[in-house]
């Protein structure tokens, strides 16, 4: 089968049609990992899509969630094959204290993971704390995300950011902000180093972060 229209489908958000193209491939002897790649391409497109006002955020939540199940799906061929391919990089991500919205968070992980980094999730209501023990404990991630939708939050992330320096990290780690109240200036006041006016942004500056 061409191994394109798993892609292809997934884009379409046919959930039921690329299940079972998956389960055709895996049929055919297509290996685990062919299959991940198929899947990952998929969801740059829909990210695109997203950057291009060409689809919603509804979609890039679906579009995660078939991807999550796609690996169900193909982790047993992955673990015979010596595992899912390593991970590009790793990202840390959450929402600042006093703010305990979590929609915007979860769409910047979802296009994460289906662009192939690991994400490290702290959950909302996040005190600053709490980022520098992730950071600490996280030595290979070059990334740390805050999610902002309150303007009342600012504060904590100006603290978060303000802890992380306390800490002796400020210098390895990249921190990108985004959230529906959040701009470039508050981004520059609050001491980070990226605003993300979206998901796709996000992505796309965590790529870069990591050279890919």
């Amino acid at each position: 089968m061409d191994i394109k229209k798993i892609s292809d489908l997934l884009v379409e958000l046919e959930e039921e049609k690329v299940y079972d193209a998956v389960d055709e491939a895996i049929e055919q002897g297509v290996s685990g990992r062919e299959i991940l790649k198929a899947s990952q391409a998929g969801m740059a497109t829909i990210g695109d899509m997203y950057k291009r006002e060409e689809a919603f955020v509804a979609d890039m939540m679906f579009a995660g969630e078939i991807m999550r199940n796609i690996l169900n799906k193909i982790q047993p061929l992955l673990e015979k094959e010596g595992g899912r391919e390593k991970a590009i990089g790793k990202a840390i991500l959450g929402t600042v204290k006093g703010d305990i919205h979590d929609l915007g968070k979860d769409v910047v992980m979802i296009a994460l993971e289906g662009n192939g980094f690991e994400v490290i999730d702290l959950g909302v209501d996040v005190a600053p704390e709490k980022f520098v023990e992730a950071v600490n404990n996280n030595p290979d991630a070059k990334v740390l995300g805050l999610s902002v939708f309150l303007t009342s939050a600012f504060p904590s992330t100006e603290k978060t950011v303000k802890a992380i320096a306390e800490s002796g990290n400020r210098d390895r780690v990249k921190i990108m902000v985004g959230g529906a109240p959040v701009t470039e200036v508050v981004a520059r006041e609050t001491g980070c180093d990226y605003f993300a006016e979206d998901a796709a942004a996000g992505v796309s500056y965590t790529k870069s972060v990591y050279g890919v």
